[in-house]
């Protein structure tokens, strides 16, 4: 019974708020891309959900749909259909400025 209330007890220092965005997972230059959403966040990290995590690595960009944004992560946890994923880096804008 220990070892499921140490599996279930909460780690993280900031609570994570709430929340259902769109993402999407994007590595190998750009030319790899999973849809994903976003069903947690806080300043450190987020929570994703995902059909499949499979040949998903362990690192890649993450990319806000509604905020027009992405952020360099890497995975702390993940399962079948789920992952925790850790900020590496400052959110960049994806919005293009006409030059």
């Amino acid at each position: 019974m220990s070892e499921v209330l140490a599996m279930t007890e909460e780690r993280r220092n900031n609570n994570r708020k709430r929340t259902l965005k769109a993402g999407r997972i994007v590595f190998g230059g750009l030319s790899q891309v999973f849809n994903c959403t976003i069903r947690n966040t806080n300043e450190t990290g987020a929570l994703l959900t995902l059909p499949s995590t499979l040949g998903v690595p362990g690192s890649f960009l993450l990319y806000i749909d509604n905020e027009s944004t992405r952020r360099p992560v890497e995975v702390v946890w993940r399962s079948e259909d789920k992952m925790g994923v850790r900020f590496t880096g400052p959110a960049e804008s994806t919005i293009r400025r006409a030059s």
